[in-house]
């Protein structure tokens, strides 16, 4: 930090021996331009901290939400399974939801890839 001049204090002259050498001055800038970089970077960590702090319980409860609706999708497509098979064969009827379960999701993928396209 700078200090103030002291008013009383003569003006070193060319021949004073109180004058650094430019190696030193170097020195100094380098390792104090170091310590704010650091103290810049704790800075930013601590932010990232306390937000990251901030969205643990929502992540947690969205990673809960995402679970139950894997369950719920399960469970459709059992169900899909179960009717299917009361009109024809087991196999067929497995294989018949599996095709259309494949066949949703391709088709939000694909319209997921297009959306991203027309984004570019």
């Amino acid at each position: 930090m700078l200090k103030p001049a002291d008013p009383q204090a003569p003006e070193p002259g060319p021949d004073s021996n109180d004058e650094r050498p430019i190696g030193d001055l170097v020195h100094q800038l380098v390792e104090e331009g170091k310590a704010y970089a650091q103290a810049e970077l704790g800075v930013v960590k601590a932010i990232a901290a306390a937000k990251v702090t901030g969205y643990k319980v929502p992540a947690i409860l969205l990673g809960a939400a995402l679970l139950m609706l894997l369950g719920a999708v399960t469970l459709l497509a059992l169900t899909l399974f179960v009717a299917l098979q009361l009109v024809m064969a087991p196999v067929a009827a497995g294989v018949l939801a599996f095709v259309i379960f494949a066949a949703i999701s391709a088709g939000l993928g694909w319209l997921a890839v297009e959306k991203i396209r027309g984004q570019s």
